[in-house]
């Protein structure tokens, strides 16, 4: 691969600041974001993909917003949203949020206290299956005061309390979900035509090719300073770029080393780096395609260490970013506050490998060297999303170095759709997977806890179930102190990566490519959408898509 210019790579390194331009105060304009992916479905509690939660984000709205610092520790730097202010108790066991009173359904309706109830009950209910349901275990119940005030009750103090109650939630409509029972809105037209209460409104979604939201003009909060936002969704990502480079979209938010690299002749587009909370990872199945019988191959961990020790992760990551990602050291990204307590998997080591896969009886047969147990090849399937570049060439990496091993692996290329399906009935070997994580480092139970495993199309797709992982980060989550807390982290995350649930592969450096007519706010490194309506187009810089139709796209 090429070097990229030095310039580049120092912004990259750069922590990322807002646009210093001055913004215009006028409100208006198109802007189109390229993609290489759809949404799967509009529902905040069931939305799994981050494209839907790109959309559903700017839709809805949750109690309160953190800051750009990200604390999850207490309130502070949370900014009131649709809560205009909360109190806590003397006790510190629940958190009383009065709602604004103008605030208001898209259809008109009043949101209300127990518009907040009803999210948290939807949320925690078993049927309803919410990935993020069991973040909210320790809410112990939420009541109505009055009309306008909803009362979080907690089973205990611990340093999160006000970050479970707000961030991991966006409040739903009543009055449009109580009558669906839980376990079919999977299926409910609500999940193709949400209706939110954000600064931003839903238009339309043409599955496969765009989704447009448009700005809430009399909203409570303001209305979005963009007319409208337009998702024009590609097929793979490598597309969507090129998107952006014909000046058929304003912004991509995933920018690799080639796209990077290609810069220099568009001076009409600016780098935006930002924080990343996303890291890429091989997943192994504990489970028997979907069963509950032990995963023939995985369910050993001597397979999974020696599978880990024959992989040489720093030169793939290498090969395929060149110097814009770093080897995980856990499932924590480093912008999460615990990394640094995590020390990684061990390195390659193809010896090791080698000694353990013979001990296991996978010996090396015939001319070409690939293993076997008696009549039965070592052979698994490693499934990814199409839509992936980088996946893409991680799995052929992963195919040539686990061959010199004397493993066959076979990839299976899928549509992102099919994809998500596959990881969520569990019928699968090994995936490459990517998780972007939310600030907190109590969000490693949700992927990796045994309540994730246990619930059916729960988000832990692997099933890895550890008692004494469990047991570790839920104390670090309670603790009273933060030393104490660190201490749990760090015995949690040893845990992991002796048992090799996964395979950390690589944490991207990220960065957006933007039209310079755009004046951004700045990139949150857990959502680089969350100041989306804050986004503008100063009057002068305004092209025809800023001026058309509301179903199209200028060219």
């Amino acid at each position: 691969m090429r070097r990229l210019p030095a310039v580049l790579l120092c912004a990259l390194a750069a922590a990322c600041v807002a646009d210093s331009g001055a913004a215009s105060n006028a409100a208006g304009g198109t802007v189109v974001i390229s993609t290489g992916s759809d949404a799967d479905i509009l529902i905040p509690a069931l939305s799994t993909l981050q494209q839907s939660q790109v959309i559903v984000q700017n839709i809805f709205d949750r109690l309160a917003e953190p800051g750009d610092g990200l604390n999850t520790v207490g309130d502070e730097g949370f900014r009131p949203h649709l809560a205009r202010s909360w109190a806590w108790s003397a006790d510190s066991l629940s958190i009383a949020f009065t709602i604004d009173g103008r605030a208001r359904w898209h259809d008109g309706v009043p949101v209300t206290a127990r518009d907040v109830r009803f999210t948290w009950a939807l949320y925690v209910d078993p049927l309803t299956a919410a990935p993020y349901g069991p973040l909210l275990a320790t809410i112990d119940s939420v009541t109505v005061r009055d009309s306008l005030t909803a009362v979080f009750w907690f089973k205990h103090r611990y340093p999160e309390q006000f970050f479970d109650a707000t961030y991991q939630m966006l409040i739903h409509p009543e009055h449009l979900l109580r009558d669906i029972p839980h376990d079919q809105l999977r299926t409910a037209p609500f999940g193709r035509a949400p209706v939110g209460s954000g600064r931003f409104r839903f238009v339309r979604w043409e599955a496969g090719t765009r989704i447009e939201i448009a700005s809430d003009t009399l909203n409570y909060a303001g209305r979005a300073r963009l007319d409208r936002v337009i998702w024009s969704i590609a097929p793979d990502p490598n597309a969507a770029a090129n998107k952006v480079f014909a000046r058929d979209a304003d912004f991509f938010e995933n920018a690799r080393p080639d796209n990077i690299a290609e810069l220099a002749g568009h001076p009409e587009l600016k780098l935006v780096p930002y924080p990343s909370l996303q890291y890429g990872f091989i997943q192994f199945a504990f489970r028997d395609n979907g069963t509950t019988r032990p995963h023939p191959l995985f369910a050993d961990i001597r397979m999974r260490r020696a599978i880990l020790l024959a992989l040489d992760r720093p030169k793939m990551l290498r090969n395929v970013f060149d110097s814009l990602a770093v080897v995980p050291l856990g499932p924590v990204p480093h912008a999460v506050a615990t990394a640094s307590l995590a020390t990684g998997q061990p390195d390659v080591n193809v010896a090791a490998a080698n000694a353990l896969l013979d001990s296991l009886g996978w010996t090396r047969q015939g001319p070409d060297g690939m293993r076997a147990k008696g009549a039965t090849p070592l052979r698994f399937s490693l499934i990814i999303p199409s839509s992936s570049r980088i996946r893409i060439r991680y799995s052929v990496l992963v195919q040539e170095q686990l061959r010199a091993a004397g493993i066959d692996v076979t990839v299976e290329q899928l549509d992102p759709t099919s994809m998500a399906d596959r990881m969520q009935k569990r019928t699968f070997d090994a995936a490459i997977s990517t998780l972007g994580t939310d600030p907190s480092p109590a969000t490693v139970r949700q992927n990796w806890g045994g309540a994730g495993a246990a619930v059916k199309d729960g988000p832990n797709h692997s099933g890895y179930a550890s008692p004494a992982f469990d047991a570790l980060v839920d104390s670090a989550s309670t603790a009273r102190s933060l030393a104490a807390s660190h201490d749990y982290f760090r015995r949690a995350y040893r845990v992991i990566n002796d048992d090799i649930p996964a395979i950390w592969l690589y944490e991207p450096r990220m960065a957006s490519i933007a039209h310079t007519r755009l004046q951004l706010t700045r990139l949150r490194a857990d959502a680089w959408w969350a100041g989306l309506a804050d986004w503008s187009i100063p009057p002068g810089q305004r092209i025809a898509r800023d001026r058309i139709g509301a179903g199209a796209i200028a060219k």
